[in-house]
C-alpha cells in the first residue's frame, strides 16, 4: 500500500460503536421479549387447565364416575395426549385432586398445576 491511499474496511473504533449500539438495543428488547414469553406460558397453562377440567367433566357425564388417572382420558379417547404443563415443561407434574378427600378410589375430580412459584399477577401456580 502506498502512502496517502486509504484502505477499505472498518476501524476498530467503528466496530466498537456498532457493537455498543447493538448491545443497547438488545438490552431494551430482551426484557420485553421475556415478559411476553412468561405471559404466553401462563396463558397456555390456564387453557390446559380449562381443557382438562372440561374433559374430566365430560368423562363424568358419559361414564357416571371420575377417571382414576389422567391416562384413562387418553385411553378412552377423550384427549389425544396429556398436555404438558408449560411452566414445568413436563406432562407428569399435574397435581390430581380426588373427588373425596382421602379416598384414592373416588377418581380425579380436579387438576392443578404442579409448578412452583408465582404468576405475574402474584397468585401461586398451584392455586390455579
Amino acid at each position: 500500500m502506498h502512502r496517502g491511499e486509504r484502505s477499505s474496511g472498518f476501524t476498530l473504533i467503528e466496530l466498537l460503536v456498532v457493537l455498543a449500539v447493538l448491545a443497547v438495543l438488545a438490552a431494551i428488547v430482551t426484557p420485553q421479549y421475556l415478559d411476553r414469553v412468561d405471559d404466553a406460558r401462563e396463558t397456555v397453562l390456564r387453557q390446559n387447565l380449562v381443557g382438562l377440567r372440561q374433559t374430566i367433566d365430560q368423562f363424568y357425564r358419559d361414564k357416571g364416575r371420575y377417571p382414576t388417572r389422567l391416562a384413562e382420558l387418553v385411553e378412552q379417547r377423550y384427549i389425544r395426549a396429556i398436555p404438558e404443563d408449560p411452566i414445568t415443561q413436563r406432562a407428569d407434574t399435574w397435581v390430581l385432586v380426588s373427588a373425596k378427600p382421602g379416598d384414592v378410589h373416588s377418581g380425579v375430580f380436579d387438576i392443578k398445576s404442579g409448578a412452583s412459584g408465582r404468576a405475574r399477577d402474584g397468585t401461586e401456580f398451584v392455586q390455579w
